[in-house]
C-alpha cells in the first residue's frame, strides 16, 4: 500500500510517501512558514537532490494541497493521481487517556482529539487541520491517527500520577502522558532486532535526544516510565524547553516578572533550556562551537544537558532493576559521538565500555559498546514515519 504520512505542526507540514510492505520511501519533504509571506515547500527528488519552491500557503489546507500537487507533478511527482494514495497516516501528538493505540479517523475520534486541545494547544489543532484538509482534498481516502502518547499508556499509576489533589486527575486528566512514543516504540524494538535479542525479555532505556528530548524505560516490550509529562516541557534540558524545575520557582517567577499563564508558558517553552542558559542558541552545534571558543555559559548549558540525561538513565536503571540495552536516537543522539562518549564514560560503574571507533559513526545503526561491556549500547536512527505507515496499513487493511 502507498501510505502518505503527514506530520502537521502549527506552521509546518512534514510528509513521506511510503510503501508499507517494504518501507520504501517514494517521496519526502515538507512545508514551512505556513501563513507567512515567505512560506515554502521543500522536497527530495528521486535522484536524491533537493529542491525548494517559494509558494503562498495561507493555511494548512493549501499546504496539504501543495504537497499533493508535488507528488502528482508531471515532472517532479512519483504518482500520477491522488487515487494512488491508499491511505493517509497522521501523527497526532496528544491522546490523553482516550487513545492507547492508533485509530481509524472517524467523526467520533476527531471530537475526542479536540477534547485534548487544552493540554496540546499548539499541536492537536494543527493535527486536526491536516486531517480536515485531506478529507476535503481526497474525500473517501481512509485516514489513521497515530498518537505520540499511546505507547506510554502502559505506565503504572505510581509512575504516571502527580502528587497533586486526586480530583485534579479525575476532573482534568492531570497526569504524566509522555511523548515521542512512536519513536521510543520503534527504537526499542529495532534495537533488539539489531542485536538479535528477544524484545519481550529485555530491560531497555531509549534516549530520544534532540532539540526536544525524552528518555523512556521499556521493560519486556512495554513503556513503564518516561521523562516527559502532561506536556512536552517536563524532563530533560531541551533546546528551548526548561525540563524539570521546582514548580515553586515558576510561581515565584510569575510574581517577580508579573507574568500571566501565557507569559510563563512562553518562558518555559521558548526562552529556557540550552538557549536560556547559553544565551546563544538552541542548536547544539552552535553550543559546541561556542565551547571551543571558550564561552563559559555554553559550557554550562552543555554540562546541564548531559547531566540531566545521565540522571534519567541512572533513575531508569533503578526502575528497571538493571538495564540490558541503552539506545540513542534523534538528531543529537544519532549524530553526536561527543555526547554519547561523555554519557557512556560516566556510566562505567555499570560495566559499560565504549568502542570509540564505532562511536565515531553518525546517523547509522551501530553498536558502540565494547565487547566486554555488560550493557549493550547502540545508536538506532528513529523512523516514526515507517511506524505510522505500518500502523495505517494494518488498520486500513482490516
Amino acid at each position: 500500500m502507498k501510505i502518505l504520512v503527514l506530520n502537521c505542526g502549527s506552521s509546518s507540514v512534514k510528509y513521506k510517501l511510503i510503501e508499507s510492505e517494504n518501507g520504501n520511501v517514494l517521496a519526502e519533504g515538507g512545508v514551512e512558514k505556513i501563513g507567512l509571506p515567505d512560506s515554502f515547500l521543500k522536497f527530495k527528488r528521486t535522484d536524491g537532490s533537493k529542491e525548494t519552491i517559494t509558494v503562498s500557503m495561507p493555511d494548512h489546507k493549501e499546504a496539504v494541497k501543495n504537497v499533493l500537487n508535488i507528488l502528482t507533478d508531471p515532472k517532479e511527482g512519483v504518482i500520477k493521481s491522488y487515487e494512488e494514495i491508499d491511505a493517509v497516516g497522521h501523527r497526532v501528538v496528544h491522546g490523553m487517556e482516550k487513545f492507547n493505540k492508533s485509530m481509524l479517523i472517524t467523526p467520533e475520534v476527531i471530537e475526542k482529539v479536540k477534547e485534548c486541545y487544552p493540554v496540546a494547544p499548539l499541536h492537536n489543532p494543527a493535527n486536526i487541520t491536516g486531517i480536515e484538509a485531506v478529507t476535503e482534498l481526497i474525500p473517501g481516502v481512509p485516514q489513521v491517527g497515530v498518537f505520540d502518547t499511546a505507547f506510554h499508556q502502559t505506565m503504572p499509576a505510581k509512575a504516571f500520577m502527580y502528587a497533586l489533589p486526586y480530583e485534579d486527575y479525575e476532573k482534568f486528566g492531570v497526569r504524566r502522558y509522555g511523548f515521542h512514543g512512536t519513536s521510543h516504540r520503534y527504537v526499542s524494538r529495532r534495537a533488539c532486532e539489531f542485536l538479535g535479542e528477544p524484545y519481550e525479555k529485555q530491560r531497555i532505556i531509549t534516549c530520544h535526544i534532540g532539540n526536544g528530548g525524552s528518555i523512556t524505560a521499556v521493560k519486556d516490550g512495554i513503556s513503564v516510565d518516561t521523562s516527559m509529562g502532561l506536556t512536552p516541557t517536563e524532563g530533560l534540558v531541551m533546546g528551548t524547553r526548561v525540563g524539570d524545575v521546582d514548580p515553586g520557582a515558576l510561581t515565584y517567577l510569575m510574581k517577580c516578572e508579573g507574568l500571566d499563564a501565557d507569559g510563563l508558558t512562553n518562558v518555559i517553552n521558548k526562552k529556557s533550556g540550552v538557549f536560556g542558559i547559553s544565551g546563544i542558541s538552541s542548536d547544539m552545534r552552535d553550543i559546541e562551537d561556542a565551547i571551543a571558543a571558550g564561552n563559559e555559559r555554553a559550557k554550562l548549558a552543555m554540562d546541564m544537558y548531559e547531566y540531566r540525561i545521565l540522571k534519567y538513565i541512572g533513575a531508569y536503571t533503578a526502575v528497571l532493576g538493571g538495564v540490558d540495552v541503552i539506545a540513542f536516537t534523534a538528531g543529537v543522539g544519532e549524530n553526536s559521538p561527543e555526547l554519547r562518549e561523555a554519557i557512556c564514560e560516566k556510566l562505567a560503574y555499570m560495566g559499560i565500555t565504549l568502542d570509540k571507533e564505532a562511536n565515531r559513526s553518525r546517523g547509522k545503526e551501530v553498536e558502540i559498546s565494547g565487547k566486554d561491556s555488560k550493557v549493550k549500547v547502540v545508536v538506532i536512527p528513529t523512523d516514526e514515519e515507517l511506524v505510522i505507515a505500518q500502523d495505517t496499513a494494518m488498520i486500513v487493511g482490516k
